[in-house]
């Protein structure tokens, strides 16, 4: 037991390097670049290491709008936090516009991993670790209807 312990991927890491929740192996994406905007949210079917689905139901990542928001708000209270503490919020002055168009041009440029970011966090909720993977196979969709895939 504690052999597999030390040998698990770490949770964390696995999904801020996009890669499937079940292995912690293989990457989600087709291309590790997310700001390859042709490519930068086309995702692999099945991991192309253990053969997980990664859209496990028909619109899946719709949920990700959840996610995705919760990581904005997130940030800009760090940034705003971090701007008072470093420069200081006042009325007297713009400062605080200055925070306002800093954040915002932040978080046009990270808005590709924050994309990518959400769909891993969200497909690791749902779909677990299995130290085993090797042996096993994983859990079929339960509710994908192949002739009802990508309709929209």
């Amino acid at each position: 037991m504690a052999d597999q312990r030390i040998n698990t991927p770490n949770y964390i890491l696995s999904v801020l390097q996009n890669k499937c929740p079940r292995c912690r192996e293989g990457y989600l994406f087709t291309t590790k670049n997310a700001y390859d905007f042709k490519n930068n949210t086309k995702m692999n079917e099945h991991c192309p290491t253990c053969g997980q689905l990664t859209e496990i139901e028909v619109g899946f990542y719709y949920g990700t709008a959840y996610v995705s928001y919760g990581l904005t708000v997130a940030f800009s209270v760090a940034t705003f936090v971090a701007w008072w503490v470093l420069i200081g919020v006042s009325i007297d002055d713009n400062r605080l516009f200055w925070w306002l168009g800093i954040n915002s041009f932040l978080m046009l440029a990270m808005q590709p991993l924050l994309m990518r970011l959400s769909r891993s966090m969200w497909l690791s909720w749902f779909v677990k670790y299995d130290a085993n993977w090797q042996h096993s196979k994983p859990k079929d969709a339960e509710r994908v209807v192949k002739e009802h895939m990508n309709n929209w």
